[in-house]
């Protein structure tokens, strides 16, 4: 017993150490942060003071201080509005089909490539499917206005050929979903599809020649080894992205929406966008987003659980 208790101070005294050694060696990183969280403590955490608005009714010439104090009026009033309650409605049907299809389009995908031998042809494709990734939708959205465009864009002139009357993909609430989920398709997809490959290629490949023993063809293969091998990482893309149910796609809306499909189109970010900065309405504006940020971070919580539950999923 005297032997352990004079090895604790020790122990310690060496962990110590340790510690200022590693960061004697280290401190160059430790200086590089210092941007970072000066950046985030300016532009991330600066702002939370701003919620006080949602409980006010802000008048920027009053300030904070100034301002009357209305308690949840504003809270009630989009509760009580059925256009917000239209927005949130609009914001929840984009998010899932995209949640949907943000899964299983780059799981097939990525199936589809691991078929593939020819490692040329492969990278090719995985190339072609991961470009867009890396354009933003400023850019995308200029290019998406013009191939859809009813009046002499590449789609509709296509169609043309069949003798399709040209439809107003971005003009009508009718087609505007589904051309804001295909594009999102054809953005996103290339991220995940490199998350699930690296998935399918950490399964070991004695699973596969046990399974073709025993007489399995590539499709019993793929259904009894592959996605089994896959599910944890599938899991965690799926519940991780419950966090980001609320969040539709800002930058992707904003950027081909327009008043016609304000019906279908219009989610909470834009709504705010333009309730608080375009009209003014600072306090009602402060009040939604405060209700988003509360949903996603209640949904960010269910879904690291949910992969820590079901998929051994931790954030350290």
């Amino acid at each position: 017993m005297k032997a352990k208790l004079k090895l604790a101070p020790e122990k310690q005294k060496n962990k110590k150490r340790k510690q200022k050694w590693a960061f004697r060696n280290n401190w160059p990183l430790h200086v590089l942060l210092i941007p970072g969280v000066i950046l985030a403590l300016v532009f991330q955490y600066g702002p939370m003071a701003g919620i006080v608005m949602a409980f006010q009714d802000f008048k920027p010439w009053l300030g904070f201080f100034g301002s009357e104090w209305v308690g949840f009026e504003h809270f009630r009033a989009m509760f009580e509005f059925d256009y917000a309650r239209q927005v949130i409605w609009n914001t929840l049907i984009i998010s899932v089909m995209k949640l949907i299809t943000g899964i299983i389009v780059p799981i097939t995908i990525a199936l589809l490539l691991n078929e593939i031998y020819r490692m040329k042809f492969k990278r090719t494709i995985q190339t072609v499917i991961y470009l867009p990734y890396f354009l933003s939708w400023v850019i995308l959205g200029g290019i998406l206005i013009d191939i859809l465009s009813p009046d002499g864009g590449l789609i509709n002139n296509v169609l043309g050929l069949f003798g399709i009357n040209p439809i107003f993909f971005l003009g009508s609430n009718e087609w505007f979903r589904s051309t804001i989920i295909m594009t999102d398709i054809w953005k996103e997809t290339g991220f995940n599809t490199i998350v699930f490959l690296a998935a399918i290629t950490a399964v070991n490949p004695n699973l596969y020649e046990a399974a073709a023993i025993d007489g399995a063809n590539r499709w019993k293969q793929t259904l009894y080894v592959t996605l089994p091998a896959m599910l944890p990482i599938i899991i965690v893309v799926g519940t991780i992205s419950l966090g980001n149910i609320l969040n539709a796609g800002f930058d992707q809306i904003f950027n081909l929406y327009n008043p016609l499909v304000y019906e279908t189109g219009d989610i909470i970010d834009t709504y705010v966008y333009r309730v608080g900065l375009i009209d003014g309405n600072f306090s009602y504006g402060a009040a939604v987003g405060l209700f988003k940020s509360f949903i996603s971070l209640i949904l960010i919580v269910i879904g690291y659980r949910l992969a820590y539950k079901y998929a051994n999923y931790r954030i350290f």
